[in-house]
């Protein structure tokens, strides 16, 4: 089967084929786990290591390519993503030039109008008229507007930069291909994880090195991130969770419990895997990225869960939307509201939809009553209750997945009302279990993988660091295939997963 898939790969490569290699298509967006995409990152990495002893040849070729990366992705917005790396870095050095406060304010302000009145027309615009037209019965017609990929992390990545000049913690990068690198760069560009400035910048004036265990980290990484992405992610999502998610009175209230867990492995598994990707690639070309997922189900607290998930989000959210509020500076209410509205927005930011927002709103409720509860009721520590508060947590963060996920309201509490008509019918749930088996062997994969002790990770990382290069590569190439097999394998079992 291996050589069947080898060798459909390169016979069918023609001369419109490869013309197709450069020409964006919408409706195959460049992907990590795409093979395209391995072989387009072969050949920039055999000579980016050429040129590891250049430094503005290095930047300007990197540059290239993502800015090429970018624009198979969204098209010819990417001169979208040109023209905000002009506009903060040239505010940006007026900021940092200027010494009177009201034009330094001044220019921080029209930063963040561009930034956001660009983010607000791509993602916004229709939400805005849907929502005029419900409250004033308007007939204001919606407009095509395409959303280009990648544009809230990168709007959010170039006002942290913006911000962080301001507030004097940062000065300007010595050039503007310098900064258009850290801007654009091809790892973390359209799904995070989001860079800081402060963390990022330095990195591109040192001299590139890779240790070989940077290497070996950075092929555990990828080989585990395109494994939960393209394998348990993608397969659980189209061959269970998005059925019944269509259709939840089609299914039974077993069927629509476990696509709720389902979706929680899924949507974990998606983003932390292409997070993984993304850090694992840019530790091949010598750069170090932030963590931004580590085991988030395993949370004792909404509170805890936030810093586990999505955590340059997170961050950015607490350090630039929650401080800037005023934090915790201004009294008990203004911190509940301060908790409140900082996950309300970061609701909004995930999407144009109420659903969204409302999700925000639960977790923003749940982070409240956490602080305020936490004032007076100090729990033991000890593994009883910390299974206990680790279950309650999860089921929370499930229910609210609900809503991130259903088409509208309506369906999210079709679904949960579904899961309270739940009986125990062991016949049943044999017989459901077994019409998907693949996707259940996926999802128990998928949750002992998540639950795994770090000790155990750790240790994996270790065997796989001491396995000689030819096995790492053939660990690869297995996986690769692993991840095309189950792409091509659509809805039907495919053979690795038969038992």
């Amino acid at each position: 089967m291996l050589l069947n898939s080898l060798q459909s790969l390169f016979t069918d490569v023609s001369l419109e084929t490869i013309q197709n290699w450069f020409i964006y298509n919408p409706k195959q967006p460049l992907l990590f786990n795409s093979a395209l995409f391995l072989g387009l990152f072969i050949i920039f990495y055999f000579i980016y290591i050429l040129s590891r002893k250049t430094h503005y040849f290095r930047i300007t070729y990197v540059v290239l390519f993502s800015l090429f990366f970018y624009y198979k992705c969204s098209g010819i917005y990417f001169w979208l993503l040109v023209f905000s790396s002009v506009v903060d870095y040239s505010l940006s050095r007026l900021i940092y030039a200027e010494v009177v406060q009201f034009y330094r304010r001044f220019y921080l302000i029209l930063s963040l109008t561009i930034n956001l009145g660009m983010l607000a027309y791509f993602k916004y615009t229709n939400f805005f008229i849907d929502n005029f037209n419900g409250l004033f019965s308007g007939s204001l017609a919606f407009e095509d507007i395409f959303l280009p990929i990648g544009i809230s992390f990168y709007t959010f990545q170039t006002l942290s930069y913006t911000i962080d000049v301001y507030r004097k913690e940062l000065e300007p990068t010595k050039s503007f291909m310098d900064f258009l690198f850290f801007v654009s760069f091809f790892p973390q560009l359209v799904a995070g994880p989001i860079v800081r400035a402060s963390d990022f910048i330095p990195q591109i004036y040192e001299k590139l090195r890779l240790t070989k265990e940077d290497f070996n980290k950075a092929l555990f990484l990828i080989i585990g991130g395109l494994l939960k992405k393209a394998v348990i992610s993608d397969f659980i999502s189209t061959n269970f969770v998005d059925r019944v998610f269509d259709a939840p009175n089609s299914y039974t209230a077993f069927e629509n419990l476990m696509a709720s867990y389902g979706y929680a492995i899924q949507i974990y598994c998606d983003f932390s895997g292409y997070s993984d990707m993304a850090i694992g690639l840019a530790l091949l070309m010598g750069f170090k990225l932030p963590p931004n997922f580590r085991t988030p189900y395993q949370s004792g607290s909404i509170t805890e869960f936030w810093r586990r998930w999505h955590i340059s989000l997170s961050s950015w959210l607490r350090d630039y939307l929650y401080i800037s509020m005023g934090g915790n500076r201004k009294g008990n209410l203004r911190t509940y509201f301060n908790l409140f509205m900082t996950m309300f927005l970061g609701g909004l930011w995930h999407g144009a939809s109420w659903k969204f927002v409302f999700w925000g709103v639960l977790h923003g409720m749940a982070l409240v009553v956490e602080k305020f509860f936490g004032q007076f009721i100090k729990l033991p520590k000890n593994a009883f209750i910390r299974i206990i508060q680790v279950f309650l947590t999860f089921h929370f963060v499930v229910f609210c997945w609900l809503f991130f996920r259903a088409k509208d309201f309506a369906t999210a509490f079709q679904i949960a009302e579904n899961i309270t008509k739940i009986q125990f019918n062991l016949e049943q749930w044999q017989t459901i279990v077994l019409g998907y088996q693949n996707v259940f062997l996926l999802l128990l994969i998928g949750f002992i993988w998540h639950f795994l002790p770090q000790s155990v990770t750790d240790f994996k990382e270790r065997i796989f660091g001491k396995l000689p290069f030819w096995a790492k590569a053939i660990v690869l190439g297995f996986v690769f295939w692993i991840v095309y097999a189950t792409a091509s394998a659509g809805t039907q079992p495919f053979i690795y997963f038969q038992f």
